[in-house]
């Protein structure tokens, strides 16, 4: 039998939401079948399901032809189900054969731990898929690649037979995601299913062999890769295309906001030399290690110790912690939202507030009638959805998240903003949101520096671009300059170097 799953008119009720209407999803042996979808589209409740993790309100579910019963966790590890969350799930003191065989341990015969044992097997499984991860390192000493290859080495050790993996390159280099699809390849070799859910389209056309559409909790379709094109599954997934995702780029720009002459930080950067002026899109590219965050950070002071020059507004200012960036007029939003964008724990009005606390303060207590109406305009403005505005943020779509930081850093009334990988980890119609916020805010006089590592994401916003290679700036392409992805790679990649 081809199929080895299929889940039949699966429902799903939350309070005040319709998560999944009657979706129907089938899988075929030994295929990368990709799911995709907006955030909220339903992507997550769905696995969720199919892992034990949560319980449908109505629906069935086929494994191998037979009807099956999921109602834990565990009971899917048994049926050969198993998934890899975006956020791993390993403990950071234990080694690595520690997390592959935890709670599964081998014993000998007076039952005591055999860890000889565990490390045959553990060699075994590594060498199986071509993983080589050292097995006595701590998982808190390895990289997310690294770990990743532990959580999926856990998978195969309990003979997972179908293996989900939830956005597994979010924070991946380059080099690193064309090792997980080398694994990925070589498990639907061995007859290992693999469901794959990801923002990215461009890897959804590498790795996946067929494409399930959800939108609104409802099954848009199922399609071979063939069948589609960017475009089309743009549309799809959105229900616009994908030509709409870019807003114009500037047609005018006004003085110099920004200027570093020189900027060097020992063993980050060097002698980082340019300008951003007011109502432009400045994008950085280069690969990890490039010294690209390092620059944001250096800007929001968070790299104190720097030689060269930083002028806003053409006067030298002294960026030697965030609250000087902030009073010179400069916000940041962070590459990870989560863990230095936000208070997850916090409610969104709360987070939106969080840097002008002193300016809303009347002398020993806070004007909340203020508060409320700053934090109304940015959820109207910026269209985040939230049910009120003391949700939590953690219970927000990832798109809506960012939402949020924006609101934090625009209340702060900025002149230039930094966006490091603004859309990292959000769908495509969150995507195409950000987007024409950050326009819009160009076109109000601010100047914007993004920092990404997707090339069309560059050159579709960037009135110019500077490609940094270790800790350098390389190159600038200016407005209006021909350029596209194969030539901002050659300089990014140091291909230039000794020619």
């Amino acid at each position: 039998m081809r199929e080895i799953l299929r889940m039949v008119n699966i429902s799903k009720h939350f309070p005040g939401v319709k998560a999944l209407d009657r979706v129907t999803f089938s899988v075929d042996r030994g295929e990368v079948h990709a799911l995709v979808g907006e955030n909220g589209a339903g992507k997550s409740t769905l696995m969720k399901i199919l892992a034990g993790a949560l319980q449908p309100d109505e629906g069935e579910i086929f494994l191998e032809g037979e009807k099956v019963s999921i109602p834990n966790p565990q009971s899917a590890w048994a049926k050969g189900i198993s998934i890899i969350y975006q956020e791993l799930n390993l403990l950071p003191d234990l080694n690595v054969v520690q997390n592959i065989f935890l709670g599964r341990e081998p014993r000998g015969r007076l039952g005591t731990l055999d860890y000889s044992a565990m490390v045959k097997e553990a060699e075994s499984l590594l060498e199986r898929v071509g993983i080589r991860v050292p097995l006595q390192a701590l998982v808190k000493n390895l990289s997310v690649a690294e770990q990743q290859q532990v959580e999926i080495a856990k998978a195969l050790s309990l003979n997972a037979k179908l293996l989900v993996m939830d956005e597994p390159t979010a924070s991946l280099s380059e080099t690193e995601v064309e090792r997980l699809f080398a694994i990925i390849r070589d498990l639907k070799g061995r007859g290992v299913t693999v469901i794959y859910i990801s923002h990215r389209l461009d890897e959804v056309f590498r790795i996946a062999d067929r494409v399930t559409v959800l939108k609104d909790g409802k099954c848009v379709g199922t399609y071979s890769i063939e069948e589609l094109d960017r475009e089309k599954l743009v549309r799809l997934m959105v229900g616009r295309s994908f030509s709409e995702t870019f807003p114009p780029k500037a047609q005018e720009t006004g003085p110099v906001l920004l200027e570093v002459r020189n900027l060097t930080v020992p063993g980050v950067l060097k002698n980082v030399t340019f300008h951003v002026r007011a109502g432009e899109i400045v994008g950085f590219f280069g690969l990890v290690g490039s010294g690209r965050t390092d620059l944001a950070k250096t800007l929001f002071g968070l790299y104190p110790h720097y030689s060269g020059e930083i002028l806003v507004k053409g006067k030298r200012v002294n960026v030697t912690s965030p609250r000087k960036a902030v009073a010179e007029g400069i916000g940041f939003v962070p590459e990870d939202r989560k863990s230095e964008g936000l208070c997850l724990g916090l409610s969104v009005k709360d987070n939106c507030l969080m840097a002008v606390l002193d300016d809303i303060r009347s002398l020993m207590f806070l004007d909340r009638q203020r508060e409320a109406a700053i934090v109304q305009k940015f959820v109207a403005d910026l269209r985040i959805k939230t049910p009120h505005l003391s949700q939590k943020v953690r219970n927000l779509s990832g798109g809506n998240q960012q939402k949020v930081v924006l609101a934090k850093w625009l209340a702060t009334q900025p002149d230039f903003l930094v966006f490091d990988e603004p859309t990292r980890g959000i769908d495509v119609g969150a995507k195409a949101e950000i987007y024409h916020f950050m326009r819009d805010l160009a076109r109000q006089g601010k100047g914007i520096l993004m920092i990404s590592s997707e090339l069309p994401e560059i050159l579709g916003m960037s009135d110019r671009i500077y490609v940094m290679h270790e800790g350098a700036i390389v190159k600038e392409f200016g407005q209006g300059e021909p350029v596209d992805e194969e030539r901002v790679m050659y300089f990014a990649a140091g291909l230039h170097v000794g020619r």
